[in-house]
């Protein structure tokens, strides 16, 4: 199974600034729409479905993120996804814009999502289907904190 989920998105007019760059703003949009499109696409998991039938989800818990190189109007970007970690209630999530041919990083996200049950208004377990696919898709990375990654991939680009 796929574990690093990449689609191209095209940066559009109405989500930048007057300096035609992307919105710091959207640039969390734009990741957050990759990742539902990663996880619909690759694996058949409809996050909005889950949520209609079980009344559970992931929210957003806290996200973390650097904006490294302009994205432009009218420019085709990269978006990958992976999970970096989970627990019983929640998923770490790395998220990376790069720029045509993956040439310029352009930014980075992280992003913990909780799983949440809308009757209970709570936190809960992930059910045992979402631990095993979880489980299936689980790539964590080697560094420790947000700062090492960024410049572990960094020196890639440059190299």
């Amino acid at each position: 199974m796929e574990k690093i989920l990449s689609s191209c998105y095209k940066v559009r007019f109405q989500d930048c600034d007057p300096f035609n760059h992307l919105n710091n703003a959207s640039y969390i949009n734009y990741f957050l729409n990759a990742r539902e499109d990663h996880l619909l696409e690759n694996y058949n998991f409809d996050v909005f479905e889950k949520l209609r039938t079980d009344g559970q989800s992931w929210v957003v818990a806290s996200s973390q993120i650097c904006y490294l190189n302009p994205a432009n109007v009218a420019e085709t970007v990269i978006i990958e996804s992976q999970l970096m970690s989970f627990t019983s209630k929640s998923v770490n999530i790395e998220m990376r814009m790069w720029s045509q041919g993956k040439i310029k990083l352009k930014a980075l996200l992280w992003t913990t999502f909780i799983y949440f049950d809308i009757h209970t208004q709570k936190a809960t377990n992930h059910p045992v289907a979402v631990t095993d696919l979880l489980n299936s898709i689980l790539l964590p990375i080697e560094q420790n904190s947000f700062e090492e990654r960024r410049n572990s991939l960094m020196r890639r680009v440059v190299a």
